[in-house]
C-alpha cells in the first residue's frame, strides 16, 4: 500500500503581519494533486493542522475542504492527529460527519475511533484508545496505526494510567506502545506509528526546532523521545512537530519528519518542503520517497551595507519575504525607510545596525539583535536588568512558560 505522510500545516499562521493563507491554499492544492497522481491509499496528517487553538474561519474552511479532497469521497483513508498548536476538542469536533467521508480524527492519546464500514470498502476493523486498524480498498492486508497525538504531561499521565510523579514517562510510553504492538502488530499487516513529538536518536545530535516553535516539554520534563523506544514491529514512524524534512533513524523502520507545509520562520529560509510517500507491504522494509513542494514564497535573510544595494536586491526579488538587515554609520532616516518599503511589499522585518561603537545604555538597548531566539533575548534582558545572567532554574521556568498549553 502507498501512504502519504504530511504534517505541520499551521493553517492561519502569519509571518509577522503577512498573511500566508493564499500560499497555504496553493500548497494544499499541490498536496492534493500529489495524492491523486501517486494514487495513495491513505493520508497521514501528523498534527498541527492549525497554528492556534482558535484558528480563523478561513483556515478552518480550507482545512476541511482539503481533507475532503484528500479522502476522494471515502475511497482513501485520511487519519489526522492533534499537534501542540491544535485544540484537541476542535480537531475532533467534525468527527461524526468526517467519518462518513473516510476522515478520522484523534485529538487525545486515549481517543478511540468508532467502528465503521463504507460502501467504498474502507473499514475500521478494530480500535481501542491509541490504536486503530483499517481495511483499505483493494488491499487484503490491514493498516495498523499506533496514534499518539500531542499531550501535555498531565494528559499523558492520565492516558498511561500513571499518577506517580516520579515515574519515568518515557518508559511508560514505551511500555504502552509495546503493549499495543504486541497485541495487534504482526507481519500480516502494515504497522505504523503516528505521533506529534520531539524525537531523536539516544545520544545523537539534537534536531533543530524553528525559532517560533513552542518547545515540547511533556515527558517527565524532558523534551526528547528516543527512537529506541519504538516497538520493533513498527515499519514506519510518521512524525510531526519539526519543520525540516529529516529521517531521524532507520530502525526499526524509517522514523521521519515530513516537514511543514511552508517555511514559517526566517530560520527556515532556504529550506525545501516535502511530503513523503511510503511504499509499505506486510513484513517488508518500507520504501521512502520524499516529494518536494514547489508552492510558497521564498524566505530570505539578507544584509546590506548601504541603501542603494538593498534597493537593487529588493527589486530583483519581488516575490520574496525578506528579513532585511541594513548597516550604516548613521541612523536610518524616515525617507530611506519609506523608499525600502515602497520598493518591496514583502519586507517582513527591517533591522537597522549602527556601525559606530556607542556606549550609552539607550543606544545599546536600541541595537539588540532581534534575530536571536526567545530564550537568548530573555537572558540578555535579565542580564541588563539585574546585572547577572539568569540561573538554571530561572531558565527552566521560562521554558515552561513558553511551552504552556493554552488548553490545559
Amino acid at each position: 500500500m502507498r501512504l502519504l505522510h504530511t504534517a505541520d500545516w499551521h493553517l492561519g499562521k502569519r509571518l509577522e503581519q503577512v498573511s500566508r493563507l493564499d500560499e497555504q491554499r496553493a500548497a494544499l492544492d499541490e498536496l492534493c494533486g500529489i495524492a491523486d497522481r501517486e494514487a495513495v491509499d491513505a493520508v497521514l496528517v501528523a498534527g498541527d493542522l492549525f497554528d492556534q487553538p482558535n484558528p480563523p474561519v478561513e483556515a478552518v474552511e480550507l482545512c476541511y475542504r482539503t481533507l475532503r479532497r484528500l479522502s476522494a469521497n471515502g475511497r482513501r483513508a485520511v487519519i489526522v492527529i492533534a499537534g501542540n498548536h491544535d485544540s484537541p476538542d476542535r480537531i475532533e469536533a467534525p468527527d461524526p460527519l468526517a467519518r462518513a467521508c473516510g476522515i478520522f480524527f484523534a485529538g487525545y492519546p486515549d481517543s478511540q475511533i468508532p467502528p465503521l464500514e463504507l460502501e467504498t470498502g474502507l473499514k475500521v476493523l478494530h480500535s481501542e484508545p491509541g490504536f486503530a486498524a483499517f481495511q483499505l480498498p483493494g488491499h487484503p492486508a490491514p493498516l495498523r496505526l499506533l496514534l499518539t497525538p500531542y499531550a501535555n504531561e498531565l494528559r499523558l499521565r492520565k492516558y498511561l494510567g500513571q499518577d506517580d510523579p516520579d515515574a519515568e514517562l518515557r518508559n511508560l510510553l514505551r511500555q504502552r506502545w509495546a503493549e499495543l504492538a504486541d497485541r495487534h502488530c504482526d507481519s500480516q499487516g502494515v504497522n505504523v506509528l503516528m505521533a506529534h513529538l520531539f524525537c531523536m536518536q539516544r545520544g545523537g545530535e539534537r534536531p533543530e526546532e524553528p525559532e517560533d516553535e513552542k518547545p515540547i516539554l511533556t515527558v517527565g520534563g524532558a523534551r526528547e523521545i528516543y527512537t529506541d523506544l519504538i516497538p520493533a514491529q513498527i515499519q514506519y514512524t510518521a512524525l510531526g512537530h519539526l519543520h525540516r524534512f529529516q529521517v531521524v533513524d532507520e530502525r526499526p523502520g524509517p522514523v521521519v519528519y515530513s516537514s511543514s507545509l511552508l517555511a514559517y520562520s526566517m530560520s527556515e529560509a532556504g529550506q525545501t518542503k516535502y511530503v513523503c510517500i511510503a511504499e509499505a507491504a506486510p513484513g517488508q522494509p518500507v520504501q521512502l520517497r520524499p516529494i518536494p513542494l514547489e508552492s510558497g514564497r521564498p524566505l530570505h535573510r539578507v544584509r546590506f551595507e548601504n541603501v542603494p544595494d538593498a534597493l537593487e536586491w529588493l527589486r530583483a526579488h519581488p516575490q520574496a519575504l525578506v528579513e532585511l538587515t541594513l548597516a550604516s554609520d548613521e541612523y536610518l532616516e524616515a525617507a530611506q525607510r519609506k523608499a525600502l518599503y515602497e520598493a518591496h511589499p514583502g519586507i517582513v522585518t527591517l533591522i537597522p545596525v549602527l556601525r559606530k561603537p556607542e556606549t550609552t545604555a539607550a543606544v545599546r538597548a536600541a541595537s539588540i539583535d532581534l534575530t536571536q531566539d526567545m530564550e537568548s533575548l530573555f537572558a540578555e534582558y535579565f542580564r541588563h536588568r539585574h546585572g547577572q545572567p539568569p540561573s538554571a532554574s530561572m531558565l527552566d521556568l521560562f521554558r515552561e512558560v513558553l511551552a504552556e498549553d493554552p488548553e490545559a
